[in-house]
């Protein structure tokens, strides 16, 4: 199907993309480690229940850990071997985490949900969940909760932006996994009752944008480059005109969105029974002696991940799990990935923002990107003083997306995001 354009929409920054440094380097799969820590909290929502032991072997792709609620996901073991310890410790993102450690015994035994042949919608929503699949692009969502929106929808997006700088995971997948794709999107579709398909590519991708259009059934809308196109209310504007107002969701305008590589899973677990165990991820930035795009185990050591990608090439001033937008800054290699890993970043000094932040100069600078037309100056005012009712009254601030736009244009350098996670944390503490 030929191609449209998107439409305009207010905010955003136009941060350099830096999708060369990787683009080109095809999908390899990283060599099985020797050890992983997988995390019971691999969801938004609750952290899953254990129901493995220490000293238990494991086959690959079997349950360890059972989702606890609806807003929480399965997890699976990703190498078999056997369960050395299940540990509490500090993950990537400050807070503690249950980790469930797997000793790799390389039989290579797998443990698979069985195929499905031509799957009614209902058997679709079962296997979605079943198979602990989430939002791959960065938010984690269970996407069983998606597929079964409480309102009618009469339109599935695809999000194939990839708007954030340095990742090109997504970019690799769509051009060699685009039938995959294309399968697992219709899936969804069957799921939800709906027939109408779109992605949404930025014209950065024109062999992305090229490949889908030779699929009847899907429309490319091709994507102004501009961050955060990739943003879930963003994105359904640009590619349908249609507005989620605050405190909405994209089904109470008749749409649901979908990663492509949240896609790509769905059509493994449907046809091959494969529960969500191992992503691609984006290795990149300038102090990284490889970039690469690999196929990577959940729970894989940061530190075999760099080290397969022959190490550092100079001593990074920053390193970061995810986007340079939306990530965390790691202290050191000794971490793990999770479903939602995305990227890998080795930033030098040239490259990381790390100068030390100035006082406001009321610029309204954040408020002017802001996608979300929020004032993200006002939730920094308040925070700093922990009066986070009016941090939120003033900013909005529970609106927000937290896509960085505010940090990257402000010229004082202020932690905005910070402020803004402190402020959420903080209210959903006190309620």
């Amino acid at each position: 199907m030929k191609s449209v354009k998107g439409k305009y929409y207010f905010g955003g920054v136009h941060p350099h993309d830096m999708k060369n440094i990787a683009k080109d380097a095809a999908l390899e799969v990283l060599p099985m480690p020797e050890t992983v820590a997988i995390s019971t909290s691999q969801s938004l929502g609750r952290p899953a229940t254990p129901v493995v032991s220490a000293g238990q072997t494991v086959k690959e792709g079997e349950l360890i850990a059972r989702a606890d609620g609806l807003i929480s996901s399965d997890v699976f073991a990703s190498i078999c071997g056997t369960v050395t310890e299940i540990k509490t410790e500090n993950g990537a993102n400050g807070t503690d985490e249950t980790f469930i450690v797997i000793k790799s015994d390389a039989s290579g035994e797998k443990s698979y949900l069985p195929p499905l042949t031509d799957p009614s919608a209902d058997e679709i929503k079962a296997r979605i969940k079943d198979a602990g699949i989430v939002g791959l692009g960065g938010a984690g969502f269970p996407t069983a909760v998606k597929v079964a929106p409480k309102t009618p929808v009469d339109t599935l997006i695809l999000n194939g932006a990839e708007c954030e700088p340095y990742l090109t995971c997504d970019h690799r997948l769509m051009l060699e996994k685009a039938d995959e794709i294309a399968r697992g999107a219709r899936y969804v579709a069957k799921a939800l009752g709906v027939e109408k398909i779109i992605i949404g590519i930025e014209a950065n991708k024109p062999d992305c944008i090229a490949v889908f259009e030779k699929y009847d059934d899907i429309q490319p809308v091709i994507l102004k480059k501009q961050y955060p196109m990739g943003g879930e209310k963003q994105l359904i504007y640009v590619t349908t005109g249609r507005k989620v107002g605050i405190g909405k969701l994209p089904a109470d305008v008749g749409v649901v969105v979908q990663n492509v590589a949240t896609c790509y899973a769905v059509c493994e677990a449907v046809e091959l029974g494969k529960p969500l165990y191992e992503r691609v991820l984006t290795v990149s930035g300038k102090a990284v002696q490889n970039p690469k795009n690999l196929w990577v185990r959940v729970g894989t050591p940061v530190r075999s991940i760099i080290d397969y990608c022959g190490g550092e090439s100079v001593t990074p001033k920053k390193v970061v799990q995810g986007g340079p937008m939306t990530g965390v800054a790691l202290a050191n290699y000794d971490n793990y990935t999770h479903k939602t890993t995305s990227g890998i970043l080795l930033m030098t000094e040239k490259e990381a923002a790390a100068e030390e932040p100035t006082p406001c100069v009321n610029c309204g600078k954040c408020a002017d990107v802001c996608p979300m037309h929020l004032m993200p100056m006002n939730t920094a005012f308040y925070a700093a003083a922990n009066d986070f009712d009016a941090a939120a009254q003033y900013g909005q601030t529970m609106a927000c997306i937290e896509c960085g736009a505010c940090e990257y244009i402000c010229p004082a350098k202020r932690p905005l995001i910070q402020a803004i996670r402190k402020t959420k944390a903080a209210l959903r503490n006190k309620k």
